[in-house]
């Protein structure tokens, strides 16, 4: 069955400007992070004394984002409080999916109506990233070319993915284009969990329901409007509680 979405009157993506609304995908269950996020929502597990949420709000709005669309469901309370009396300087706007985890995809597109301009930013809450000599976001918007482009993910060098354990996720042609790693391959680059991307990419048939960005980006990819760009600075794989402890120990060498 087809989803079909009625988006909200659309603000222009000006030139190279990151664009003023990004969504932030929160509603995870954070099992890896186990013991800690038994009581407490992965976002809010803290590293380097803020919780990763707010690591992540800080850089979008000190990269000029205005509004954020916050999707929730395990421990939705929580992270909902955090944001009304923690989260200043920023307009929050809550995609509530307490009945149903409906994955990176499926939470994408049913927040789709919220997001008021495109392309948009998006943005895992459950990553930390420092800027290197130019702003990740910024770097990001640059390179976006509304001709070409559906989604443009900002990668990190397999040898700088600090604390992860993959094989990487992605082949980066000269010219930014993207394939996948082949099975029991390796790749070179590793999504960040950043990305910007355009409504175009939830156009036609989608799952009703939980389904991964994954069926987003490979049909871009299929249609050569998939790229990539490297993030200059730091990035950290903040999946599991001994993550934390490395990470922090790095960022106290840096």
């Amino acid at each position: 069955m087809s989803r079909h979405v009625k988006p909200l009157a659309l603000r222009p993506h000006p030139g190279a400007d990151v664009p003023g609304t990004a969504m932030v995908l929160a509603a995870g269950l954070g099992k890896r992070m186990r013991p800690l996020t038994a009581t407490r929502p992965k976002p809010l597990i803290e590293i380097a004394g803020k919780p990763l949420l707010d690591h992540a709000l800080d850089r979008l709005r000190f990269a000029g984002v205005s509004r954020v669309v916050v999707n929730v469901h395990y421990l939705a309370d929580a992270i909902q409080a955090h944001l009304k009396n923690r989260v200043k300087g920023l307009e929050v706007v809550i995609s509530d999916e307490r009945d149903r985890l409906l994955e990176t995809g499926g939470g994408l597109a049913k927040a789709l109506p919220l997001i008021d301009c495109d392309p948009f930013l998006v943005v895992n809450s459950d990553n930390l990233w420092i800027d290197g000599p130019v702003d990740a976001l910024k770097l990001l918007a640059s390179g976006w070319d509304e001709a070409k482009m559906d989604a443009l993910l900002l990668l990190v060098p397999l040898a700088r993915a600090h604390c992860h354990g993959g094989r990487g996720d992605f082949h980066m042609s000269g010219a930014g284009q993207l394939r996948r790693r082949k099975p029991r391959g390796v790749a070179p680059f590793v999504y960040t969990g950043i990305q910007i991307v355009s409504k175009r990419l939830f156009q036609g048939e989608l799952p009703e329901g939980p389904f991964s960005t994954n069926l987003l980006w490979d049909r871009a990819i299929e249609a050569g409007r998939c790229f990539g760009t490297v993030h200059q600075g730091l990035w950290f794989d903040v999946g599991r509680p001994e993550s934390i402890r490395k990470a922090e120990e790095i960022l106290r060498e840096g």
